[in-house]
């Protein structure tokens, strides 16, 4: 005796739907991470690196000025009253420096502080806006004789933290 196995067409059979829901499933998790990969772009991600590789060369020239006119600071972030003070040694006192504060990973984040002499001893001042804590990268701009000089560290901003540039 034979027993006879009912026949069913394939849109009835469970495992057929279950196939079909796998791959469906997988196109509609695929396109909603395009969506997103396409939203929001990485920031950190550089286009033209031909431009950065420049920028790099030319950041190096204005090391080796700082170097060669033996510039050194000493900065104090006063996160209370969100203001920075810097002490400044070597052969420029230029009229303005430039602080910038540069977050690895969010640009957001980055502080662009305008420094004024306060008297003529090389003591600058400038206001920070918000308080600035973390890793960082700390750079300061300078001109002498019509030439850009820089110094540049990676530092982890405390509260009453001295920060020292150039001492290297």
């Amino acid at each position: 005796m034979q027993l006879e196995q009912k026949v069913y067409p394939w849109y009835k059979e469970f495992w057929a739907w279950f196939c079909i829901g796998i791959l469906v499933l997988a196109v509609v998790l695929g396109l909603g991470l395009l969506t997103v990969a396409i939203n929001n772009p990485p920031s950190i991600v550089v286009d033209n690196y031909y431009d950065v590789g420049k920028g790099i060369n030319k950041s190096l020239e204005r090391e080796r000025l700082a170097k060669q006119l033996s510039m050194r600071a000493t900065l104090t972030l006063n996160l209370e009253l969100e203001q920075a003070e810097l002490q400044l040694e070597g052969e420029s006192l230029p009229q303005q420096l430039v602080l910038n504060i540069i977050s690895p990973t969010q640009p957001e984040q980055d502080r662009r502080v305008v420094l004024q002499p306060v008297d003529t001893n090389g003591l600058y001042r400038g206001l920070l806006g918000e308080p600035v804590l973390g890793k960082r990268f700390v750079e300061l701009l300078g001109q002498a004789d019509g030439q850009e000089w820089r110094l540049f560290e990676e530092e982890k901003i405390e509260p009453g933290q001295r920060i020292e540039l150039g001492f290297n």
